[in-house]
């Protein structure tokens, strides 16, 4: 389950990229991406469209 401290800590911009990357591949494994309001969906399906999540397992590709 992706704790509270991580949606303020996201919402506060205190994320490195790989931190945020992270973040949203567990909101895309647990669904959440899809239910909280419409930033965390599109931003999800941004990260997927450009390779750096994916939406079928928990792997994602961190920006080097």
């Amino acid at each position: 389950m992706v704790s509270t401290n991580k949606i303020i800590d996201y919402e506060s911009d205190e994320m490195t990229e790989e931190e945020m990357i992270i973040f949203f591949q567990e909101l895309i494994d647990t669904g959440l991406a899809w239910r909280l309001q419409g930033h965390y969906g599109r931003t999800a399906a941004s990260l997927i469209k450009r390779g750096y999540c994916n939406q079928q397992s928990a792997r994602c590709k961190l920006i080097e």
